[in-house]
C-alpha cells in the first residue's frame, strides 16, 4: 500500500505538537522566587557579628514577601532563548550610627563592615554598596542601621542593633529587625571626626536617621533624613579622607555639602573646623567655628566640648585640646552678641561621684562659662544665666571619664527669651 507522505507529516506534526504543547506552556510560566522564613530569636549571650547575620537574615525575609523585592525567577522558555538577564537593584546602606548620641563609632564601624558582608553574601540578586554620592542617586533600597547600649534592670545592659529596609521608590519600610547583643567586645570610642569635633553634631536630621532605623515595617521613612541623603553621602566621603590625613581632599567633599541648602549641618561646618585646623589656616578655622556658632544658636542647638581638670572649674592643661579655646569663647562671644540673644550656659559632668558633688561642679563650670563670655563682649552683660545639671542629662552615661563620654562632659549654650 503506497504511503501518502502528506498524511504522514501531517500526523507527525500533530503528534509532536501535542507532545510539545504541555512543555511549551510550562515553560512560559515563571515561578515565583520562593519566601524565606524569619529566623529564631538570638540567645541572650550573642556576640555583635550573631547579631549581625540575626538582622539581615531577618530583613531579607520580611523583604521576600514583598512584591517586586526579589526578581522572578526566569522561566525554562527564557533560559531555552537565553533573553538578557534583568537589570540588578541597587542595596545602598548608610553609615550606621549610636542610637544615643548620633556618633560612628568604632562599634557601628564593624557593623557596617558586618552588614555588608553579609548581604552581599545573602542576596546574590542584588547589588550591595555603601553610600555614595552616585549610588544614592540609583539606588532602589537602602539600609538603615543604629547600634546603642539598652537599659537594664541594673542600669546600662545589652546592645542593641537596629536595621531597616527602605524601598526608595515609596519611602515606606519594607522590613525591620532588632538584635539584642551583649557587651562583650564592643568599643563605644567615637571615630577621629567625632572625637575631635568642636560642637555635639546631633540634629534633626540624626534624630531621623534614628526613627528610620528603629521604625516598624509598613511605616514611613523620616521625610527630613531620606533628603538629606546626598549629604550623607558627601560626608562619607569627606569622613574616609579625613581619617586618611587627606584634608584636602576632605575638604572637598565638607565644601561641596556646605553649598547645598540642605547642607547647612554641624556636623559638615566641623568637618570644614577640622580640616582647616589641621591644614594650620588658623584664620579659616577661626571662620569656620563662627558659622558652627552662627548655626548652633539659629537653631538652638549648641553644645561644645570644653574639657576641664577632674574636680576643678580650669580646663586641662593638655594644648591639644585647649589650644583653640580662646578663639572658641571670642567666636561664641561675638556671634552671640550679633545675634542678640540671651542665653543659658548648661554645665554638665559625667557619671562618676556624688550627685551633689556633681550638681555643684557643672553650675561652677557654667559660671565660668559665663563670666568668659561676658568678658569677651560687655554686650552680653545681664544676658546670661548658668544653670548646673550635673549628670542627669547624661547622653552616653558610662561614667567611663574618657573619650567614650566626653559627651556627657559638655557644655550647652541654649537660647533663651530676655
Amino acid at each position: 500500500m503506497p504511503i501518502n507522505v502528506s498524511q504522514y507529516v501531517d500526523r507527525l506534526a500533530g503528534l509532536c505538537a501535542a507532545l510539545l504543547l504541555p512543555l511549551f506552556l510550562t515553560a512560559c510560566v515563571a515561578t515565583a522566587p520562593p519566601q524565606i522564613e524569619r529566623p529564631a530569636e538570638l540567645a541572650d549571650d550573642a556576640l555583635l557579628e550573631q547579631g549581625i547575620q540575626f538582622a539581615v537574615d531577618d530583613l531579607l525575609a520580611q523583604a521576600s514577601k514583598t512584591p517586586g523585592f526579589q526578581p522572578p525567577a526566569k522561566s525554562a522558555l527564557e533560559q531555552l532563548i537565553k533573553s538578557e538577564p534583568p537589570k540588578r537593584a541597587l542595596l545602598v546602606l548608610d553609615s550606621s550610627i549610636d542610637g544615643a548620641t548620633g556618633q560612628q563609632t568604632a562599634a557601628t564601624r564593624l557593623v557596617d563592615a558586618g552588614l555588608v558582608q553579609v548581604l552581599r553574601q545573602k542576596l546574590a540578586t542584588h547589588d550591595v554598596a555603601a553610600i555614595t554620592e552616585d549610588n544614592v542617586k540609583r539606588a532602589n533600597y537602602l539600609v538603615t542601621a543604629t547600634l546603642a547600649q539598652a537599659q537594664g534592670r541594673g542600669g546600662r545592659g545589652a546592645f542593641k542593633l537596629d536595621a531597616s529596609l527602605t524601598d526608595m521608590r515609596s519611602g515606606f519600610v519594607i522590613a525591620q529587625a532588632v538584635a539584642r547583643v551583649r557587651p562583650v567586645g564592643i568599643d563605644e570610642t567615637p571615630t577621629q571626626f567625632f572625637r575631635e569635633s568642636p560642637a555635639v553634631s546631633k540634629d534633626r536630621g540624626v534624630d531621623g536617621q534614628i526613627k528610620t532605623a528603629q521604625m516598624r515595617a509598613g511605616g514611613e521613612a523620616d521625610g527630613l533624613y531620606l533628603s538629606r541623603l546626598p549629604v550623607n553621602a558627601l560626608f562619607a566621603e569627606g569622613d574616609k579622607y579625613f581619617e586618611q590625613g587627606r584634608c584636602e581632599d576632605a575638604l572637598k567633599y565638607f565644601d561641596a555639602a556646605a553649598a547645598r541648602r540642605d547642607g547647612q549641618q554641624l556636623r559638615i561646618l566641623n568637618g570644614i573646623y577640622l580640616c582647616q585646623s589641621q591644614l594650620n589656616r588658623i584664620d579659616a578655622a577661626e571662620v569656620a567655628f563662627g558659622r558652627i556658632v552662627a548655626l548652633g544658636l539659629a537653631t538652638n542647638n549648641l553644645s561644645v566640648r570644653f574639657y576641664f581638670r577632674p574636680g576643678t572649674t580650669e580646663f586641662i592643661a593638655d594644648a591639644k585640646f585647649n589650644q583653640p579655646y580662646p578663639m572658641w569663647l571670642r567666636q561664641i562671644s561675638k556671634e552671640s552678641a550679633a545675634a542678640k540673644v540671651c542665653l543659658l550656659i548648661v554645665g554638665h559632668t559625667s557619671k562618676t561621684g556624688a550627685e551633689q558633688v556633681n550638681d555643684r561642679l557643672s553650675l561652677q563650670r557654667a559660671t565660668t562659662m559665663q563670666r568668659r563670655l561676658e568678658a569677651g563682649s560687655a554686650d552680653l552683660m545681664g544676658r546670661i544665666q548658668a544653670l548646673g545639671m550635673g549628670y542627669r542629662e547624661n547622653i552616653v552615661g558610662t561614667g567611663t571619664d574618657d573619650l567614650r563620654d566626653a559627651l556627657d562632659r559638655r557644655v550647652e549654650f541654649k537660647v533663651r527669651p530676655c
